[in-house]
């Protein structure tokens, strides 16, 4: 296994081997002038339907004589990248996981903007499922 994802150029392989990069949505990848270099080398487009992105666990299944580019992806887009290649039941799931994360980042500013609000500490706590040590612990700081 890469750590790299890869651009593979699939003419007459199964559509179900990754994704599209335009379904990822922007990739920083996409403008750097290696990948613009393949891509006009193969002569596609960035949109052709016949180019494929696969994350680094993937690459065993590229057929061997597929071209590809190894590209580099980051967090993010990585994170993208294995959404759209989740099946439907599994997407709904990973949508409620990214939102609880930005739940999640926002989570000591939103338990001091509270208490320093005025909502008591137990109520705080009642609401959000957290402790009450711990949110009486945000009342310190």
């Amino acid at each position: 296994m890469t750590d790299d994802a890869y651009l593979v150029l699939l003419t007459d392989a199964a559509p179900t081997l990754g994704v599209p990069p335009t379904a990822v949505g922007e990739l920083a990848c996409m403008e750097t002038p290696a990948v613009r270099a393949w891509l006009h080398a193969q002569g596609v487009s960035a949109t052709s339907p016949d180019l494929r992105l696969l994350p680094p666990e993937e690459t065993a299944a590229i057929p061997e004589d597929a071209e590809r580019l190894p590209v580099p992806l980051g967090d993010e887009e990585l994170i993208r990248l294995r959404h759209e290649l989740a099946p439907v039941t599994l997407a709904g799931l990973e949508e409620d996981l990214l939102a609880y994360r930005s739940r999640v980042d926002g989570r000591d500013a939103l338990l001091t903007r509270a208490l320093a609000a005025g909502v008591p500490a137990h109520r705080v706590a009642e609401l959000t499922g957290e402790d009450l040590a711990v949110v009486k612990g945000m009342e310190q700081h």
